[in-house]
C-alpha cells in the first residue's frame, strides 16, 4: 500500500510538444523552429525585467538592450500588450509593466498566503492525528498539492508538493469542486476514471457526493484512488467566503476506520476554519474540536 496522501502513483506526463502544421506544395510556410521559439520567449521575459527595472522605455531602448531591430522589439511588445502584460504611456512610444502582471503576482500570492497561514495549523493537525496533513488548491482539471505535513504515524517521507491528482477520486478534489455550479463542474470535471472498484465512475452520482460534501462540510475517500487509503478533507475560504483550498488528513485505511474518522472530522473541519479565519473569513459557526497546544493564528 502506497501512503501517498491522496496522490496518484506516477508522476503525469508532460504534454506532448506541439505539432507542427502539415504543409501541402503550395504552403510555402516554414515549419516553426524551436530554437526560434525560445529565443522569442526569452526576449519577451527580458523586456519585463528592464520595465521592472526602468519603469518605462521607448522600443528603440528596447531594441538597443536586446541587440534586435526596432521591428522585433515592436512583434515582442505587441505580443505583451495584447495579453496586458505591457501598456504604452501617454507618451506614445513608451511601455510600462501592465495590469496583467498584477494578475500574474496576486495568483502567486495568494497561494503563498495560504500555505503561510496553514503551515503552523497544519503541523499542529498532524501532531495531533498521527497522520499526513496536505494542503491542497484547484489547478486547472485537477488538484494540485502546494505544502504537505508528514505526522509522527507516516512512513514514507515522500514529498508530494507540486503534483497533481485526480478530482473524482479523493477527498481533496470533492471538497474543491463542492462549491462549484453543475456548469463549472463539467468544465473541469473530465473521464471518471476507475482507479479502484470504490472509484466514482458516474457523474451523477458524482455530483450527489459533491451536494452531501457541500452540506456537510468535509469530504471523505475511502480506498477511493487507492485500495488501502483514507482521506478526509475539509475547505479553505477566503475573506469573501470562495473555497480557495482544502486541508486533510490521510493514512491507511486500517488505521482510519469509521470510528477514527468520526474522531477526525472536527479536527479537520477546525483546521479548515482556522486557517481560513486568518484568511479573513468569518465563519457562520465553529463546527471544530481545538486543536491541542493550540496557539493563536495571526488574523
Amino acid at each position: 500500500m502506497r501512503n501517498t496522501g491522496d496522490l496518484t502513483a506516477t508522476d503525469p506526463s508532460p504534454p506532448p510538444g506541439k505539432k507542427t502544421r502539415a504543409r501541402g506544395p503550395k504552403d510555402k510556410t516554414p515549419a516553426p523552429d524551436r530554437g526560434d521559439t525560445v529565443q522569442s520567449v526569452d526576449r519577451a521575459v527580458t523586456i519585463l525585467e528592464l520595465l521592472a527595472r526602468d519603469g518605462t522605455a521607448g522600443v528603440t531602448a528596447l531594441a538597443h538592450e536586446l541587440g534586435v531591430h526596432k521591428s522585433t522589439a515592436s512583434r515582442l511588445l505587441a505580443a505583451l500588450e495584447s495579453r496586458s502584460l505591457v501598456e504604452q504611456v501617454e507618451e506614445r512610444g513608451k511601455y510600462r509593466l501592465g495590469v496583467g502582471i498584477l494578475r500574474l503576482a496576486g495568483a502567486t500570492n495568494a497561494r503563498l498566503d495560504v500555505v503561510q497561514e496553514a503551515r503552523p495549523v497544519c503541523r499542529r493537525l498532524a501532531n495531533a492525528t498521527g497522520e499526513t496533513v496536505n494542503v491542497v488548491i484547484l489547478s486547472g482539471g485537477a488538484a494540485l498539492y502546494i505544502d504537505q505535513i508528514a505526522g509522527p504515524s507516516t512512513l514514507s517521507s515522500y514529498n508530494w508538493v507540486g503534483q497533481h491528482i485526480p478530482l473524482h477520486a479523493t477527498s481533496n478534489g470533492k471538497v474543491l469542486l463542492s462549491e462549484l455550479s453543475r456548469s463549472e463542474v463539467d468544465a473541469v470535471l473530465g473521464e471518471l476514471t476507475a482507479y479502484t472498484p470504490a472509484t466514482i465512475t458516474d457523474r451523477e452520482a458524482f455530483l450527489t457526493e459533491l451536494a452531501t460534501v457541500r452540506h456537510q462540510g468535509y469530504a471523505v475517500a475511502a480506498d477511493e484512488l487507492d485500495v488501502g487509503l483514507t482521506a478526509l478533507a475539509a475547505p479553505i475560504h477566503n475573506a469573501h467566503g470562495e473555497v480557495i483550498a482544502s486541508v486533510s488528513v490521510s493514512g491507511p485505511s486500517f488505521r482510519i476506520d469509521a470510528a477514527r474518522l468520526a474522531e477526525l472530522v472536527p479536527l479537520v473541519t477546525g483546521a479548515g476554519d482556522e486557517i481560513s479565519a486568518a484568511l479573513g473569513w468569518l465563519a457562520p459557526e465553529r463546527r471544530a474540536a481545538p486543536l491541542p497546544d493550540r496557539t493563536p493564528v495571526r488574523g
